[in-house]
């Protein structure tokens, strides 16, 4: 499903459900596959462990779902992140926003779904650089890796026998990368 007009990410935001999934990217909905059951089970479980962390530590919200970010403006692109943190500096405590957040989330997880080709996620990922994402990790599970990629450093991959910790953005989060893929 596509539009003829450039719509906004305000619009998009009211735009009636289509039923299937969509990202609006450059001011055009784009359709998208709906990832499988491993995809799901895989994002599910780093909500899970990073949530369980940012609610112990009090110290931000973890979203999923796809939830929007807008990555640009004029024309607007709102990408779906797989799992996200927002940080209470980012969305202060006592403001839950009902549509997107003013800005971006500090963490940014995108999972490799079956349909995903690398060119596309390397757009996102220099996207969510790009709108402010301080830090956004890909987790492949074909490869069984995860790679970190910050602004202008070099991308870190991370095999199943390492450990992961995000300092700077969530300080004294640790999870081995053999339990995203379990």
């Amino acid at each position: 499903m596509s539009t003829s007009t450039l719509i906004t990410a305000e619009e998009y935001l009211l735009h009636a459900d289509s039923g299937r999934p969509t990202e609006l990217v450059e001011g055009i909905i784009r359709a998208m596959n709906p990832p499988g059951f491993r995809h799901g089970q895989i994002c599910n479980t780093i909500g899970r462990l990073l949530g369980n962390f940012v609610d112990e530590h009090e110290c931000g919200r973890v979203v999923s779902n796809d939830s929007g970010v807008i990555t640009r403006r004029d024309p607007d692109t709102v990408r779906g992140a797989d799992v996200a943190y927002y940080s209470y500096e980012t969305v202060p405590r006592d403001h839950t926003p009902d549509g997107y957040p003013p800005g971006p989330p500090d963490i940014v997880f995108e999972v490799f779904s079956p349909s995903d080709q690398r060119s596309g996620i390397d757009q996102k990922v220099n996207e969510y650089l790009h709108a402010g994402v301080a830090v956004v990790c890909v987790v492949d599970d074909r490869g069984k890796v995860v790679t970190i990629h910050r602004c202008e450093q070099d991308a870190q991959v991370l095999g199943e026998a390492e450990e992961m910790t995000l300092p700077g953005v969530l300080p004294g989060f640790v999870v081995a990368v053999s339990k995203l893929f379990a």
